[in-house]
Order: C-alpha cells, then structure tokens, then sequence
C-alpha cells in the first residue's frame, strides 16, 4: 500500500494541467460512484489527478491507481478498496478501469459493502456504462471529458480567460460577444492551428504531434474496441482499412455494400464495426431527424478536424473541415442532424445552419443561421463559425 502512496505524491506533485477544465465544477462530487469516460487522449488521467490536487493536496485520504499495474493481476479491487478504506481511506481514483476483468461487478461490491467510500474511476468512451454493466445502472453517475474547445484552446494560447456561451446567448447576442473578445485577442490567428491539432491535449507534448495522433487512434481501435467489445485480433486489419476508406473518401453516405466488400465482411459486421468506431470517437453518425442506429446513416464525418488532417490526405475540403468543427463543437449538449438542401445542419429539431466557408454564396434564405468562415464579427443571422467553439 505505501508504494501507491508514494506513487500517488510523486503524480500529484507533477501533475499541472495546462486548462482547467469546466467539468470540474460540472461534476456533483458528492456522489459515491462517478464514472468519467472519454476519448483517447483528452486528459481523463490528468483529470483525475487534478482534482486529487485540488481537492485533497498530499491528504492520504484519497488515493489514484492505475488498472496497468500489476498488482491487480494477483489482488481484487474489492480487498485494495477494503484496506485502503480501513487505513482511513475516503476517496478511490481509479484510471483505466476496463483493463480489470469484471470490473464492474467489483465496484458494485465496493458500493454496497463501503458505504463510506467514494470511487471515481476512468474509462473508454466505447464503455456504455448504465447499458452493458446492469449492475451499476442505477448507482453510477457517468460524465463525459471532451477534447479542447477552441475557446479552452485559446485561453490556453493567450492566457485569457474567456467563459463558455450558451447557444441561446450565441444566438441572440452574438454581436456583443464577440466584440467583447475582440478587445483582447483576435480568434482566427488560432483557429487554423487549432483545427489542425488544437483539439487533443497532447499537442502540448515535446513529440511530433501527427506520430502521436496515429498512436492513439491505433490504440482506440487496438484497446478501446477490440479489448472491450472483445473482438477477435484477426479483425483488427478489416476495422483499421474500413476506418481508413471512411476517412479518405470524405464526408458522405457510406456504400454499406461496397465497404463489405473492401474488407470482406457481411453489412451487418460492417455496420457494427461503423457504430464502435463512433463509440471510440473516431467518426460522427450523422442521420436525418426521426432516424438512428441500426439505420445506414446520411453521412459520416471524422470525429473533430486533427483526425482529418492525420490520413495525410493530398487534398483537404475546406468545407469538410468546417462542418466536422462546427458538428463536433455542438454535438456536446445538442442534437445534430443533417439538415436540407438550403441547410448543413439542423439542431435540436429546431434551428437550421448553413457552414459557409470563404466565398461562399449566401442566400440569406428566412430563419437560416450562416455560420461564416473567416468572419470576425457577424450581424444578425451571420454569424462567425469560430464562436461556436465557446459552447463548452
């Protein structure tokens, strides 16, 4: 038990997150049993040990382990939790929680036998935490920690400040907003950069960035979907090409049955395979209003825009770039749905966008929003594209 200790000092010590994230304050802490999911790389580890450091500092009464140690090959977590708890342990922060075989009925025993004890733990954003795990369905509270927003990006680069909006506030008072931040910085000298590579915390690493986007797109199709789906390894080439010919034949309506083909498969495994990669955060479904899954989607799109600059492609839409921004900034707290011939997107069933990048023609049809590319400051239904990423 002292290793971990020591190790949990040495982690926090060292631990400074870059962007405090607002999830923080999101979180209602009291709860005994709290699930964080996320993507592969968006500082669910830095998280946890960020809120260790806030909340408890060098307090012996919260611990951080990892499910890579090995350790748990020979021990349960049931009796790690037991002993940690009886030498005055209150709070159990446990990162990668999947990579231990029956997890979830463990924390179940935890709960019911610790009454006392708070666990939060990390996991895959493939885990379907209240739908596969019965047992914890109506114990466990579940968040979501995203990649960077543009505006966390930007404060990031500049050393702002700025707050999140709501779509609400963007929508009706957008002109104002907008002038308020242009006082202090000017948003598109970041914006390419962070399309390009803003969106994983890791481009703050002294590693080339690209090289260590493919790792962790490898790893979310070698750990995050073969390991928790249980796929067998022999699958993992179909599901890399099928990711692969998603990725470079752009943003549109998959031919189901020319994708079984390519990489020799029914259309039903086909369809599994697209629904994990959207599970793991690799690809957004995009489907008309009234339609989902197991419905052949309208379009799929990357998941955010450094995914669609990592395939190397020798031409690059602007246009695909734009709305995978706009789609994925939104997608947060909204529902997104492809919209008709006069609009990309509609949202929440309710309010239709038109992405319009540089030069686009505008027809400025009633009760459309532009959302403009290039644009620093909008006017009634135009507005900047870049302030959609102040939703969160």
């Amino acid at each position: 038990m002292e290793s971990f200790y020591r190790t949990h000092a040495y982690l926090v010590e060292h631990t400074n997150a870059p962007v405090r994230r607002d999830l923080m304050d999101e979180i209602d802490w009291s709860d005994r049993l709290i699930g964080i999911k996320g993507t592969r790389g968006v500082g669910k580890t830095t998280f946890l040990l960020q809120y260790a450091k806030e909340k408890f500092g060098t307090d012996r009464s919260c611990l951080f382990i990892n499910m890579n140690n090995f350790y748990f090959s020979g021990h349960t977590i049931v009796d790690f939790a037991d002993k940690f708890q009886q030498e005055g342990g209150r709070v159990l922060l446990i990162d990668q929680v999947f990579k231990y075989p029956n997890w979830s009925n463990e924390l179940r025993e935890c709960y019911d036998r610790f009454p006392e004890l708070k666990i939060v733990f990390t996991g895959s954003s493939v885990m379907r935490l209240k739908e596969e795990n019965l047992e914890l369905r109506d114990i466990v509270k579940s968040y979501n920690l995203r990649g960077f927003s543009f505006r966390e990006y930007l404060n990031l680069q500049t050393g702002m400040k700025f707050r999140a909006y709501s779509l609400e506030e963007l929508l009706n008072s957008h002109e104002q907003i907008a002038k308020g931040i242009l006082t202090k910085v000017r948003p598109h000298d970041h914006f390419q950069d962070y399309l390009h590579h803003g969106f994983y915390p890791f481009f703050l690493e002294k590693r080339n960035f690209s090289e260590n986007l493919l790792k962790t797109m490898n790893m979310m199709i070698e750990v995050d979907i073969l390991l928790i789906k249980q796929i067998e390894l022999k699958y993992l080439p179909k599901i890399k090409k099928l990711l692969y010919m998603l990725a470079t034949e752009g943003a549109k309506a998959p031919n189901v049955s020319q994708l079984a083909n390519e990489i020799q498969t029914s259309r039903a495994t086909v369809m599994n395979y697209i629904k994990y990669l959207a599970d793991a955060r690799l690809i957004n479904l995009l489907y008309p209003e009234d339609e989902d899954f197991p419905k052949k989607p309208s379009k799929i799109m990357l998941h955010n825009s450094n995914l669609i600059y990592s395939f190397n492609q020798l031409h690059i839409e602007e246009s695909e770039v734009l709305e995978t921004f706009f789609a994925n900034s939104l997608w947060k707290d909204h529902k997104v749905h492809k919209g008709d011939k006069n609009a990309t997107f509609i949202v929440d069933g309710t309010t239709p966008f038109k992405i319009c990048g540089e030069g686009t023609k505008i027809k400025n049809l009633s009760g459309i929003i532009y959302a403009l590319h290039k644009a620093e400051i909008g006017k009634g239904h135009h507005i900047p594209l870049w302030m959609f990423g102040f939703l969160y």
